[in-house]
């Protein structure tokens, strides 16, 4: 495609489209509206469906039946509205429906400030639903990556059956900038995948010989169960511990098994250094000027840029700062992702710049940190 200027909420659209996505169901909120303004206008010119729910609740749950149904579906919110949809989310994670959810994070908490940038939803992302279950949650910081990701989210919800979490941040979803969209025929995608067994045999839920059964949609013929309870390999409730463990190993191993693919990160000059920088969406985009003019001082600084965030790449910071005596963090937070890399490297390497007030964080505030100054 030509190149052209598109906003971030724009390029997260065209990525669902892109990908396959043919269902959005969702509810005003800004900064993540433009989604689906773009999507209502989108899908039906690829035989999609677009519907307005009457709140995030409802989102959710359409979202999740859509996929039952077969459709690669999505929603796409902010804070308050992920917030809501935290029920439904841990639904989709025990019944082990593949969506996407995209968070435009904003400044809150409660309303806050409907217009300003944070990256105070982090947390929420891996933590907001009651339970234990794995998440996977992708974080871009640039229009070009709100269109790659995006693609990437569906094709790891279908691969892994799983709900993931696109955190982007108001800077990235209203932001414009140059970008050249690939033929979308050209693009990867992951499909559902299929069956050689009969209808009578089939488990939905089945733990072995492979850590993703797959999932055949209903109207097929194939009759299953779905519950939002603790269930059998054809989904029918259950309390046996043996048959709850063999559930909750298997959602845990294909999320552990697929690392490699999964863990998304840029790194840049880490071998030689002796200051890092770990940072994600917008704030990335600070973090690395601020590495450039310290690298122009003289400084050694690595870079290294989180794509994804859940599951924390943990051996990835962890072999980037073993020989590090400095690891700045920065982040539009209190120091949500600081407490993950203080959990691997140590609190005494790590030194926070955070800001919660709506205000970007600049290069010059990370700048200090990296030369010890604050």
């Amino acid at each position: 495609m030509s190149p052209m200027l598109m906003q971030g909420d724009e390029a997260c659209a065209e990525g669902a489209i892109a990908a396959g996505c043919r269902f959005f169901a969702g509810y005003p909120i800004t900064p993540a509206t433009e989604v689906a303004e773009v999507m209502a206008r989108r899908l039906p010119q690829v035989d999609g469906f677009f519907i307005q729910m009457e709140d995030e609740i409802a989102s959710m749950a359409a979202i999740i039946g859509a996929a039952v149904g077969g459709a690669k579906s999505m929603t796409a919110t902010s804070g308050p509205g992920l917030s809501l949809m935290q029920e439904n989310i841990g639904y989709a994670a025990m019944a082990e429906i593949p969506c996407v959810v995209v968070d435009v994070q904003r400044l809150g908490p409660s309303t806050g400030r409907p217009t300003s940038p944070a990256q105070g939803d982090v947390m929420q992302a891996q933590w907001g639903t009651h339970g234990d279950h794995p998440i996977i949650a992708l974080a871009p910081s640039s229009v070009k990556e709100s269109f790659d990701l995006t693609v990437a989210a569906f094709n790891f919800a279908e691969k892994y059956r799983t709900p993931v979490i696109l955190l982007m941040d108001e800077v990235i979803g209203h932001m414009r900038e140059k970008v050249e969209l690939p033929d979308y025929a050209t693009v990867e995608r992951v499909e559902r995948a299929q069956t050689l067994v009969p209808p009578e045999w089939y488990k939905p839920y089945e733990n072995y010989p492979v850590d993703v059964p797959p999932l055949i949609p209903f109207g097929e013929g194939y009759r299953y169960h779905i519950t939002g309870l603790h269930h059998d390999e054809r989904g029918y409730p259950t309390e046996r511990a043996d048959e709850v463990n063999l559930w909750l190993d298997r959602v845990f191993r294909k999320i552990r098994r697929g690392l490699s693919e999964i863990l998304l990160y840029d790194a840049d000059g880490i071998d030689a250094a002796e200051t890092l920088v770990v940072a994600y969406g917008s704030t990335a985009r600070s973090a690395h000027y601020a590495v450039e003019l310290a690298r122009k001082r003289g400084r050694r600084v690595g870079f290294l840029k989180l794509k994804t965030l859940w599951p924390f790449p943990e051996e990835v910071v962890d072999k980037a700062a073993e020989r590090i005596h400095r690891v700045v963090v920065p982040e539009m937070n209190m120091g949500q992702m600081a407490l993950e890399v203080e959990r691997v490297v140590g609190r005494r390497k790590v030194r926070r710049v955070n800001r919660a007030d709506g205000q970007l964080i600049k290069p010059d505030e990370i700048l200090a940190a990296i030369e010890g100054m604050r």
